[in-house]
Parts: C-alpha cells; sequence; structure tokens
C-alpha cells in the first residue's frame, strides 16, 4: 500500500513539473506578451518578468517594443519635372500596442516595409527634382505623416523617415555641373565689374586731389617704381615725364641764366625813363661779345675794301 502511495506521489510530481515546464514563459525586458486562448485574445498584455500560461489551451505571442530601423529599398520614380530619380529612405518605428500589432495586421513589420516604399514612390511623383536635392527636411515630414496614418491602425508609431540618397542620371549631374559653374562664373563678372565701379572712384579722387597738388603724382610714380624694383625678375621701363623736368626746374636754376638786378631809373632824351628792371649780361658773355667786335674791325682795318683812296693789294709778279 505504502509502495502504491509512494508510485503515485512519484507521478503526479513527475507530472506537475512537466507541467510547469510547459507552462513557464519568461517575457524579457523589452517584449510584451499576448496570450491567445482557444484562438481567441485573452484580456491583459503580459508584463516582463515570469509568467505562466495553460499548454496546450494558450499561446504566447511575444511583440519587440523596441524602436526597429529598417532601410526602404530605392524606389524608381519621375519627379513632377519629368526627371528620373532613384531614391531610398531608412524609416525608424516601435510598437505601441502590443495587442493591435498581434491582431490588427498580420505582419506588422511587411506591412510597415510596403507602405513605407509606396509612400516613398508617392512623395517622389509629387515634388520637384530641387525639393529632393535641398528640401529634404519637408519631404521627410510629408513622408512621415503618409506612412503613421494608416500605420496608428495597427499599433506601429513612426519616429522618423529619411531620405538617405538620390541618384541621378549622368547626362542630368553634367546638365548640373554646367549650370553651376554658369551660375558662379556670372557672379564671379558681378563682382569684378564691382569691383572695377568702386576703384574707378576712387581712382577719380585721386586724380582730382593730384591735379591740386602736382607733386603727389611724381611721389605715386616713385612709390610704383619702389614696388616694381622689389621684383628682380622683371625688367622696368621708366619714362621720364615733361612734368618731373619743369619741378626741377622750378625747383633750382641753372647755371649761368640771366639775374634780374634793380638799377636806378634815369631819364632818357625823349622824356621817357627806361624800365626799372634790366637784365645784365653775364660777364662771360660779353667779354665774349666784345672780343668779336675787335676781330670784326681788324679785319676790317687789314682790307679797306670801302676806303676810295686806298691802293690796290701787289699781284703775284
Amino acid at each position: 500500500m505504502l509502495d502504491e502511495l509512494l508510485a503515485t506521489a512519484a507521478v503526479v510530481g513527475t507530472a506537475g513539473v512537466v507541467y510547469v515546464v510547459a507552462a513557464a514563459r519568461v517575457v524579457k525586458q523589452y517584449e510584451r506578451g499576448v496570450v491567445l486562448r482557444l484562438g481567441r485574445l485573452r484580456g491583459g498584455i503580459r508584463p516582463p518578468g515570469f509568467t505562466m500560461i495553460i499548454p496546450g489551451v494558450d499561446r504566447l505571442r511575444k511583440v519587440n517594443m523596441q524602436i526597429v530601423t529598417m532601410p526602404v529599398p530605392a524606389q524608381d520614380g519621375i519627379t513632377r519635372d519629368n526627371v528620373t530619380v532613384r531614391v531610398d529612405a531608412v524609416i525608424y518605428f516601435k510598437v505601441v500596442d502590443a495587442a493591435d500589432a498581434v491582431i490588427q495586421v498580420e505582419d506588422y513589420r511587411f506591412a510597415v516595409s510596403q507602405m513605407a516604399q509606396t509612400s516613398l514612390r508617392s512623395i517622389i511623383g509629387k515634388s520637384d527634382l530641387d525639393d529632393l536635392l535641398s528640401n529634404r527636411e519637408k519631404l521627410n515630414q510629408g513622408l512621415e505623416l503618409m506612412i503613421d496614418s494608416p500605420a496608428m491602425g495597427w499599433g506601429v508609431q513612426i519616429d522618423r523617415v529619411e531620405i538617405k540618397d538620390v541618384s541621378l542620371p549622368e547626362t542630368m549631374k553634367r546638365s548640373m555641373a554646367r549650370q553651376a559653374e554658369a551660375d558662379r562664373e556670372r557672379r564671379a563678372r558681378i563682382i569684378n565689374a564691382d569691383a572695377e565701379l568702386q576703384a574707378s572712384k576712387k581712382l577719380a579722387e585721386a586724380a582730382g586731389v593730384m591735379s591740386e597738388q602736382p607733386a603727389a603724382l611724381q611721389l605715386r610714380l616713385l612709390q610704383t617704381v619702389v614696388a616694381v624694383a622689389a621684383e628682380k625678375n622683371s625688367t622696368l621701363v621708366l619714362p621720364f615725364p615733361v612734368e618731373l623736368l619743369r619741378f626741377l626746374e622750378r625747383a633750382q636754376p641753372q647755371p649761368g641764366a640771366p639775374t634780374v638786378e634793380q638799377t636806378p631809373t634815369r631819364p632818357r632824351p625823349d622824356g621817357h625813363k627806361d624800365d626799372e628792371f634790366v637784365l645784365d649780361e653775364p660777364k662771360g658773355d660779353k667779354f665774349r661779345r666784345d672780343e668779336a667786335e675787335d676781330r670784326d674791325e681788324a679785319d676790317d682795318d687789314e682790307f679797306p675794301l670801302d676806303d676810295p683812296g686806298a691802293s690796290p693789294l701787289p699781284g703775284p709778279g
């Protein structure tokens, strides 16, 4: 009798252990458990930790509550301005309602992926090429709203959608490069023209100042010569302006030039007076003029051609 009781207790204990092992479940911290009893949703979501179910009757579905990063395959499309592009993106989402993610949709990951692809194609057709290249933040917000509207019924929340890359045809890339080059050349010409305008105004002001002070032009010329002379790999041809000669002539009188002296006024036979200032010839010039007059008188004495009483010169033989 005792043996039968011990055997029964052993069988019951073994069955209990098997039942506990079969019914025991562990839900991780980042998961939530959804129990389906005989195919029907059991009220209440199982929290993280140890939990029990009825083996063969209940079925536990674990749902990951972490943020999922899912790449969206590249989609080919035509923009509103008829440009063929290839765009890929990435989507970040998470489950906020584990029961809806299990009951409302068969596979919420696959559903979100397909919705992201179709929304990406739609946003490409509604946008221009310039918006895809430069206004991505607005497109990301529009794409997020398009995906988030149906996903809320699945217990999924879209955190963020980002457009990763926009691939363009080679012909379009070359056209955009030419356009950018032309635009930069236009801006460079405008900047050069503005610089020439400002320089012309400053040169006009400088010319006005130099016209009032002629010596400033000579100083500027000397400064230019000094700047060019610093480069030893060039030949400097310096024009000598006439204004500089006149400036030097006024600054220092030449030797031998006539001087002005004041002489007293003396009466003239005709009743008029001589000028108060007369030019005195230099002594050297006066000496040369007197010597020339003496030489002319000597020649006249040696050859008295004008004297009627002179005898003719004897001829040869």
